[in-house]
């Protein structure tokens, strides 16, 4: 078997918006941490039929056709033999991080389809495949601190690493608030977000905003990155609420958390939130925060689950 394993990431620097659907090509860069405690392996051999196996049950449903629609794609573009596959996916990402697994399962998906087909991608050449597939898995080719660039063409809409080994004192803790499914997908998210009277202006900071948090980065300036973090956030969920017709992802529960970070910062402890497209809160703190945080989440919400991460490393092979 050919096995890859990849970490999922979190965007610091959000993407919100794409200018091609089919290519995922991106309407602004992002910049992302990618995380110790989740990731997904991934084993791909050719067999007789299409298989997918996730977490050792075969999927018949809408992953398994996106999967396959992904793995075609692939072989026209890369001119391969339009072999049938079997394919056995393992997620390593709790449904308690509130995180989605795509981008560590796609750019597990796409390493592993470099071994099978021979074909010795560079990393490169690994985040534009695994970003056909998620736009966030071509992140998740690199460990630490990257960035993906946005490009124009899907040749040049890639991701790469700003320090792959940061030395930083970052935390992030994923609280677990709501479990339902989102009442609306990111993709149609990103098309109502559009229509926001602000979209534009957020195009327009988002070079200022990633030389800033690349200099937080550099400067091991844990307040200023968790500053940006969250700013960049709202942003973003501002945007959704003054979209035509506004919408949100928040449930009560996410405004209390946001609540509760802000008492936090207030009483000393410094702390701070990004939020994707979900009702899930992620606290960004320093290691000598962890445990007063997790006690205060737990104090303040009823049954709540919370997984504690760090920075995580980039793409590996088992064989």
């Amino acid at each position: 078997m050919n096995t890859a394993i990849a970490h999922t990431n979190i965007a610091l620097i959000k993407y919100w918006g794409k200018q091609d659907e089919q290519l995922r090509l991106p309407l602004m860069s992002s910049l992302s941490m990618t995380l110790d405690a989740f990731y997904t392996d991934t084993s791909i051999e050719f067999a007789d039929e299409d298989k997918f196996y996730l977490n050792g049950t075969l999927q018949t449903d809408a992953s398994a056709q996106r999967v396959f629609t992904y793995i075609h794609k692939l072989q026209a573009l890369l001119n391969l033999r339009p072999e049938s596959v079997v394919i056995k996916s393992v997620n390593h990402v709790p449904t308690a991080a509130g995180l989605a697994s795509s981008s560590s399962a796609f750019a597990a998906l796409a390493g592993a389809f470099n071994r099978l087909y021979k074909l010795d991608l560079n990393h490169k050449q690994l985040s534009i495949l695994a970003r056909i597939g998620s736009g966030s898995a071509s992140r998740s080719i690199f460990g630490g601190f990257s960035i993906w660039k946005k490009g124009v063409t899907s040749d040049d809409s890639f991701a790469y690493p700003i320090d792959e080994n940061p030395t930083m004192d970052l935390h992030l803790l994923a609280i677990e608030l709501d479990t339902k499914p989102k009442s609306l997908s990111s993709t149609e998210g990103m098309k109502l977000a559009k229509t926001s009277p602000f979209f534009n202006h957020w195009l327009e900071a988002n070079d200022s905003e990633l030389d800033a948090m690349i200099s937080a980065i550099n400067n091991n300036d844990f307040t200023a990155l968790g500053e940006l973090a969250e700013y960049n956030a709202n942003e973003m969920h501002a945007i959704n609420l003054s979209a035509k017709p506004g919408f949100t992802y928040f449930v009560p529960e996410t405004l209390k958390a946001i609540e509760l970070i802000h008492t936090l910062r207030k009483n000393g402890i410094e702390c701070y939130y990004t939020i994707d497209a979900g009702p899930n809160v992620k606290v960004l703190c320093q290691l000598k925060n962890v445990k007063d945080i997790q006690k205060y989440f737990v104090s303040e919400f009823n049954n709540v689950k919370i997984v504690s991460a760090s920075f995580g490393p980039g793409i590996s092979y088992l064989d």
